[in-house]
């Protein structure tokens, strides 16, 4: 499926010999920008955004093809509204960005869900009463292919990547609003380069899953931390340890860590499949990792690996059985031999499944023409999977888990939240085509 907008990167772009935008001039050059929504006039040192404000390369920011809007007048504070989810987008260089939305009506209720780039949750279900105008801010990560002046020094993106997925990779910062109403009156974003990110490295399970009913724990755990932090997504599905490598994907993520910054990895499925002399968990998986572990070192970073879950195969007694071989035992190893920060999704993922039992468990998988998909999540699953990768930091990872989120509750995986409290608005953008891997 193709994503309906204006072009997002240049065919000279992608083939890596030049990656700026065409907006440059009118929205590039400065630190921070300010845009007011609706018919009212504009605030002090904003830009306005009326319903017709979609976006052009000239302009550089603006609606996305397909939003409906409309504009909305207020006594003091108007906004833009639509009857379904809506873009916006703003031309931006890469780097870590801190957004701040006003989100409300005067006279009537709005709830509003915001999700950026590709479906990744920043803000979860934000209602507010007639009158009530409510301030969020959350740190959204933004990248191109490019690691280097070479003509090579760019990531090996796959065709989907260049299509569907071209979000994760454009010039631009693109913002979901979702939910039963949503109204967006100011926004402001602020380049923040000093905040420390978290990279995220991995398969299908990992990445930020462009459409629905596809979605993965990476991409739902900004909403978990405060705006302290980036996350930034490099997992990409169909992904080995290897081809994650080859494709430069590690040096797109070395050439931009600074000391401070976390790499979680979570590798396995894909890797399992791998044939030929050598290849194993305990070889040439294991000698990998272990490779991985000291040059995030020295860039600076620190390494948390991460057991791939389960996939949803159950035996004659309710249990679910291990697909991955040796595998998570050979991240356990690694972990233990370079003294690394575990998570073990691993266990965790068997208790999820198995509370919600043998049936019940198909509500936390994608399900395509009445078939349930065993491997990839659905924003379900991977909302709770995501919780379990925060309990697995605050048991690992003090320095890190000093960004989570205040008052988070306890999660227990055996006792997962039930189906019907967990409501991620979708988004509108559906494909039946299964992601890469499994």
């Amino acid at each position: 499926m193709n994503i309906p907008r204006t072009p997002r990167l240049s065919l000279l772009a992608l083939t890596g010999l030049f990656f700026f935008s065409a907006a440059q001039g009118s929205t590039n050059d400065n630190l921070a920008w300010k845009f007011s929504f609706g018919a009212n006039p504009a605030e002090v040192g904003s830009k306005t955004v009326s319903a017709n404000t979609f976006y052009t390369t000239e302009l550089g920011y603006g609606f996305e093809p397909g939003s409906e809007m409309i504009d909305v007048a207020r006594h003091q504070l108007g906004f833009c509204t639509s009857n379904k989810p809506f873009y916006f987008s703003v031309a931006l260089p890469e780097g870590n960005y801190r957004v701040t939305a006003k989100l409300g009506d005067e006279v009537g209720e709005s709830g509003t869900t915001i999700k950026a780039e590709l479906r990744r949750l920043m803000v979860e279900k934000v209602s507010t009463t007639p009158g009530e105008i409510a301030t969020r801010t959350f740190i959204v990560n933004i990248r191109t292919p490019r690691f280097g002046p070479g003509e090579t020094d760019i990531v090996t993106l796959k065709p989907r990547e260049k299509t569907m997925e071209i979000w994760a990779w454009d010039d631009r910062l693109t913002l979901e609003f979702n939910g039963p109403r949503p109204c967006l009156a100011t926004l402001e974003i602020i380049r923040d380069d000093n905040i420390p990110t978290v990279y995220l490295m991995g398969d299908s399970t990992v990445c930020d899953q462009p459409v629905e009913p596809w979605a993965s724990w990476g991409q739902m755990l900004p909403r978990f931390f405060k705006q302290t932090i980036a996350i930034a997504n490099h997992a990409e599905s169909g992904e080995a340890l290897r081809s994650s490598r080859n494709g430069h994907r590690f040096d797109k993520i070395f050439s931009t860590m600074k000391r401070g910054d976390f790499v979680i990895v979570q590798f396995g499925h894909n890797d399992e499949k791998e044939k030929g002399d050598g290849i194993g968990a305990f070889t040439s998986y294991k000698t990998d990792l272990l490779r991985l572990m000291t040059e995030i070192r020295e860039h600076g970073g620190a390494p948390i690996l991460v057991t791939p879950m389960h996939r949803r195969t159950f035996d004659e007694q309710g249990h679910i059985t291990n697909s991955h071989g040796d595998y998570p035992e050979a991240v356990r190893q690694v972990a233990r031999e370079k003294s690394v920060a575990l998570i073990d999704l691993h266990a965790m993922s068997k208790s999820f499944y198995e509370a919600l039992g043998v049936k019940e468990s198909a509500a936390a998988f994608s399900t395509v023409n009445g078939k349930v998909d065993g491997t990839h999540h659905n924003n379900y699953g991977s909302y709770e999977l995501a919780k379990c990768i925060v309990n697995g930091i605050k048991a690992t990872q003090p320095d890190l888990a000093r960004h989570l989120i205040d008052n988070l509750p306890p999660f227990d995986p055996a006792k997962p939240d039930p189906v019907d409290t967990v409501k991620i608005s979708a988004s509108s953008r559906v494909s039946l085509e299964k992601p890469y891997g499994n």
